[in-house]
């Protein structure tokens, strides 16, 4: 008894250890956006109450909009998060589910396209979407590329891969067509697939700098990943406080991913798939 109350308490301090090690960076990045004068010392960390001052946000919000680089961050992250779902579902709905020939060829390719990284086509893509679709400066021309992910095809698959035939079986046997049976049976099955795929969808686009860049030059249409590399690389030198507003620009950035992975954390579990087969 002894002995597992030991191993128990030995776990729980190893992991409130590893927990504030990674904490422990984005503690220190709030602190540096909140301090009048940079103190980078370790000590920096535990600021004294007096320095601390919402100065740096009002200084790179002047700067940069910060709110509209929210906006267009929301609207690229949501269409290519709207596209990946969608098509991600009924890809790894039909390849899972439906029997048709050349599924095991089509998931072949789903697996190479992830062998391929984006940089390696970005060069014509860009050319595609800028001078022969017309969509330069402007949010489809950024969506587009992104529309449909790989990745979330191959996760859809196998969490579909997963459920039990007999749901399906019963539910056609009752008359329900495809699309109900993906509806009604298989998508309130896999809600931890679909949410870890929101999750990760999100974080891709919402941190992409470099093909919104190639896009729109306009900054009223730039996410606000393509506003805070600007500003530091151009702008961030030229303030009172650099460090501070710079700072202040990745909490800006990195809050709503944070905040989406604090709402969702919780449903990351898998479901009883098997509770709705009698027997």
């Amino acid at each position: 008894m002894k002995r597992a109350l030991g191993s128990k308490i030995a776990m729980y301090v190893g992991l409130s250890i590893g927990a504030l090690a990674f904490l422990f960076p984005f503690f220190y990045m709030v602190v540096g956006s909140l301090q009048t004068n940079v103190d980078p010392t370790p000590a920096g960390a535990f600021p004294n109450p007096a320095n601390l001052t919402l100065d740096n946000y009002s200084a790179i919000n002047g700067r940069i909009d910060l709110l509209q680089g929210l906006a267009n961050s929301g609207i690229f992250t949501g269409g290519v998060i709207l596209g990946t779902v969608v098509f991600g579902v009924l890809a790894g709905y039909a390849l899972a589910v439906l029997r048709w020939r050349g599924r095991g060829a089509t998931f072949a390719l789903a697996l190479l396209v992830q062998v391929v990284p984006f940089q390696l086509l970005m060069i014509p893509l860009y050319v595609m979407i800028a001078r022969d679709y017309g969509l330069a400066d402007n949010y489809l021309g950024m969506i587009l590329p992104f529309f449909i992910n790989s990745t979330a095809v191959v996760i859809f698959r196998q969490y579909f891969l997963q459920l039990p035939k007999e749901l399906f079986d019963a539910a056609r046997i009752d008359g329900a067509n495809e699309f109900r049976l993906l509806w009604s049976v298989a998508l309130p099955l896999v809600r931890p697939a679909l949410l870890t795929v929101v999750l990760l969808t999100f974080i891709g686009p919402w941190n992409e700098f470099l093909w919104p860049f190639l896009i729109t030059k306009d900054a009223d249409m730039q996410p606000l990943a393509v506003s805070l590399a600007n500003f530091i690389s151009n702008i961030a030198a030229s303030t009172a406080n650099p460090f501070g507003a710079m700072m202040a620009g990745a909490v800006v950035l990195a809050a709503p991913a944070v905040a989406l992975f604090l709402v969702f954390q919780r449903y990351f579990t898998s479901n009883d798939i098997g509770s709705g087969v009698k027997g």
